[in-house]
């Protein structure tokens, strides 16, 4: 059981490993949104926005419905919204760090200048 809980987030994350992929969820977290409307939303081509969603319905992480010859997507889980605020903020977290560290060390370059 803890192996396929581990394969399940390891598979999870690699959906998630792509700045497309993170783009289309950040769109889709404000609400559902077909495949022209995220394609001009994130300013790419169809065919590469319509690839990416193609793995994030492989991996359950969004879902289509046919709107007349549109296909609108949707979160499967809308615990996403909270995986991606908590990302941001892991990243906000490591921005505070290095910035502390880059001002410590501008703080000795100049003590050692002096």
């Amino acid at each position: 059981m803890n192996l396929e809980m581990q394969r399940f987030k390891a598979d999870f994350f690699k959906a998630l490993a792509h700045p497309l992929r993170i783009r289309i969820l950040e769109l889709l977290s404000e609400g559902d949104k077909n495949v022209n409307e995220l394609q001009s939303l994130i300013g790419s081509e169809g065919s590469a926005v319509s690839q990416q969603l193609t793995v994030l319905r492989a991996k359950n992480i969004v879902s289509g419905t046919k709107d007349g010859n549109k296909v609108v997507y949707t979160l499967k889980d809308p615990m996403i919204i909270e995986l991606l605020a908590v990302a941001k903020q892991i990243f906000n977290n490591h921005l505070v760090d290095t910035i502390t560290m880059l001002d410590k060390f501008n703080e000795n370059q100049e003590s050692s200048e002096n």
